[in-house]
């Protein structure tokens, strides 16, 4: 007596969810005041006006731009906001920050534009590894805008969740 081997899960009422069909494209770049200090230690503002005025800011076009001091050195407010005004035109995204700030940032917009009313009352699974570098932060960013909403939100694959989440019943 043969037994017809039914696929259970694509026959369930599960939702994937891919993080990676979101991912936030464009290159990501540091633009570091530390190579402009005089002797590694001190900001000259004339120089550093100079420099501001004749760098090429269309090589940053299309790319994100985390703005940052790596050196332990006191740096005025205006010399973060300057390069911002001048990357503008060109850059996709500019903050202050390294590039996990950059990356935080990306991911936030990225989800903040997602039509998560399509996800109410869904039971969710959030896909895990995969092929591209996504940070923790979107999946817990993901997670957080989906529970007011959805009906339960699991992680991993369909053939194999960790459950995290389930409404409780009324």
């Amino acid at each position: 007596m043969e037994t017809e081997i039914i696929n259970r899960v694509s026959t369930s009422d599960l939702v994937s969810f891919d993080l990676e069909s979101i991912y936030p494209e464009g290159e990501r770049i540091v633009f570091d005041i530390k190579d402009l200090l005089f002797e590694g230690i001190i900001l000259r503002e004339k120089d550093y006006r100079e420099f501001i005025r004749t760098h090429n800011w269309e090589s940053y076009s299309g790319k994100n731009i985390a703005i940052c001091c790596s050196e332990d050195a006191i740096i005025p407010t205006w010399a973060f906001m300057l390069p911002v005004i001048k990357l503008q035109p060109y850059a996709n995204m500019i903050v202050f920050g390294d590039l996990k700030t950059l990356e935080e940032k990306l991911w936030a917009e990225q989800i903040s534009k997602l039509n998560i009313s399509q996800y109410t009352d869904a039971k969710i699974v959030i896909k895990g590894c995969g092929k591209k570098n996504v940070p923790t932060f979107a999946y817990t960013e993901l997670t957080r805008i989906l529970k007011p909403i959805a009906s339960s939100i699991m992680y991993g694959e369909p053939c194999s969740t960790v459950p995290l989440y389930k409404k409780p019943k009324v």
